[in-house]
């Protein structure tokens, strides 16, 4: 089983998932877990170890992350390595919704974790752009 697995800093990755379950339902391989303010970083670790309990070696884990190199991102990679998971796993950071959404709808439909990899990461950063209105657009045009 592929399992999607958010991870950041206060409660951006429980929203996220939220979100992400409002347009396509809940499911059970998508997991979260944050690292609160009145929470150590060993404290995070500890829960995320309990979160990914049931992943076994045979299954394989998306990762995302709010940020490089954050707690979050680290601790969860520690445990990862722990499990022998992290060869097994694709790690990204810069989560945002688009990134989400197309791991979560995605990951069944594609065996090649390098595409599944490309076709994530191309669909979180195309969704990143200035959105201007048609009047900006047409004065664009007139220069």
């Amino acid at each position: 089983m592929k399992y999607v697995v958010m991870v950041s800093h206060g409660e951006f990755a429980p929203g996220l998932r939220t979100a992400v379950f409002m347009m396509t339902g809940p499911k059970d391989e998508v997991l979260c877990t944050n690292l609160r303010e009145d929470m150590s970083a060993d404290q995070f670790q500890e829960n995320f170890r309990k979160l990914v309990e049931p992943i076994t070696a045979d299954d394989q884990v998306i990762l995302l992350c709010d940020i490089l190199s954050g707690s979050p991102m680290t601790k969860s990679l520690e445990v990862l390595s722990e499990k022998g998971l992290l060869e097994r796993s694709i790690v990204l950071t810069g989560m945002n919704m688009p990134m989400a959404m197309t791991a979560v709808i995605m990951k069944d439909n594609m065996d090649d974790m390098e595409m599944l990899k490309e076709t994530i990461l191309s669909e979180a950063k195309n969704a990143i752009e200035e959105f201007k209105t048609v009047a900006e657009e047409d004065n664009e045009d007139d220069i």
